[in-house]
């Protein structure tokens, strides 16, 4: 994970808090390990010396150099005779209502024995009945398309999540997660309880710049440092204690259960997204004006080829993109960026809403998702989505601290570009 991503974690993050701070959700007790049924299937495959691959799906805290390397090096300790190889499925800035629809493309296409879920951060500000929904459509579609794949959640923190956990309870995400887990029976580690415990506690500086003056090595003496923006840990720090506590939980777990299928109970939200998926942009009808970018040339095609493996561009005002469907959720799995613009969608009869894909980070690119809409009738509906001709303020829209880049490559704001790489539905394509 780069720097940019983690700014735009940290953005993503202190938004979607801001907007459900209030809604009431009861919160769990806060354990580091809670075993329930255990990892029987990978562990069994462990110990025989088999090839093993575990996933890991989450945002820009598993994209880093971090917990995710350092376990993966830890079950390789571990078991020096099996054969343990990583799936990285992580994205910077993004929640489980992406990681449901890029699952099968991203995790389940290369048959994961493991799959760590981590989202409890980047999921911090959303509804409790949409993290149901989304999380349980990503236990589903792990257990149709193999009930032998192990899963383990994962929790992280904020800074804004110490509170609750020094509290003795899990934050609203965690704990909402959480009762899929009891349903499931799918084992759940918090790897940043012990971390809330040592900050309580005066042995930790949750967010600090590393000391560079001998005055700041007395301030801090004494105290690791966890992170410098309060989201994203020191890999030799704060990364290390979220390893620890995997190690920690790994001995309770590892003894636990039977191999063999996972029972796929009865829902525990009925309308639940196990059926979300990404769908080819080409599906739908595309003007002329649209250009399938080459991802051994093309930038950004070429930079996110892992995780958008089919790039259109498009930049012409007017041109277009037009698509039916039978289904109750839509939206685009697409770019954002310096040259991106706006574009016009059109839900059915609805009144046409202007959307930005341009923020107030995008002096780069990142992946992003166009919600169109959910919660639709089960029932054929059109989408149209049109090129804007005008480009928004950007200058006024920038960070203050992006503003010396616009200023200095203004061309390179120059335009009205959106990419788009696929649909993401729940439901099909209709003719």
């Amino acid at each position: 994970m780069n720097r940019r991503s983690a700014v735009v974690c940290v953005w993503v993050c202190v938004v979607v808090a801001s907007v459900f701070a209030a809604e009431p959700y009861p919160l769990r007790d806060a354990v580091e390990c809670t075993v329930r049924d255990g990892l029987p299937n990978v562990f069994a495959k462990l110990k025989a010396g088999k090839e093993v691959k575990i996933a890991y799906l989450g945002g820009s805290i598993t994209a880093q150099p971090g917990w995710r390397p350092k376990t993966l090096a830890w079950f390789r300790e571990q078991y020096p005779k099996a054969k343990v190889d990583e799936i990285n499925a992580a994205i910077g800035g993004t929640g489980s209502d992406l990681g449901v629809f890029r699952l099968q493309q991203d995790v389940l296409q290369h048959k994961p024995d493991l799959l760590f879920v981590e989202f409890a951060v980047n999921d911090g500000g959303a509804a409790p009945e949409r993290i149901h929904k989304a999380m349980e459509g990503i236990v589903r579609q792990t257990w149709q398309a193999d009930p032998t794949t192990d899963i383990c959640y994962v929790y992280t923190l904020t800074h804004r999540m110490l509170g609750d956990l020094q509290g003795g309870k899990y934050p609203r995400a965690a704990s909402a997660m959480e009762a899929l887990a009891d349903h499931y029976g799918i084992p759940s580690i918090h790897m940043g309880l012990e971390v809330a415990r040592m900050e309580k506690a005066g042995k930790l500086a949750f967010k600090a710049e590393k000391p560079k003056t001998d005055e700041e090595k007395a301030a801090l003496a004494g105290k690791v440092l966890f992170s410098k923006d309060g989201v994203h840990p020191y890999p030799d720090t704060g990364h290390q204690l979220y390893l620890e506590a995997v190690a920690r939980s790994m001995d309770k777990i590892k003894g636990v259960g039977k191999p063999g299928p996972h029972a796929l109970p009865k829902p525990f939200t009925a309308d639940n997204w196990e059926k979300a998926k990404l769908v080819p942009l080409d599906k739908a009808t595309l003007s002329a004006g649209w250009k399938k970018l080459d991802p051994e040339t093309d930038n950004p095609a070429k930079r996110f080829a892992k995780r958008m493996p089919v790039m259109w561009k498009v930049s012409k005002p007017g041109e277009t993109i037009t698509f039916r469907f039978k289904g109750t959720q839509v939206g685009i799995y697409d770019l954002v960026g310096p040259d991106c613009g706006q574009i016009t969608v059109t839900l059915d009869d609805r009144k046409p809403s202007v959307r930005r894909r341009f923020d107030a980070y995008c002096s780069y690119h990142r992946l992003s998702k166009l919600t169109i809409a959910a919660d639709l009738p089960d029932e054929v509906h059109t989408v149209t989505i049109e090129v804007h001709p005008d480009q928004p303020d950007k200058a006024k829209i920038l960070h203050d601290h992006r503003l010396p880049d616009f200023e200095k490559n203004p061309k390179k704001y120059d335009d009205t570009a959106w990419y788009a790489g696929a649909v993401m539905l729940i439901g099909e394509v209709a003719k």
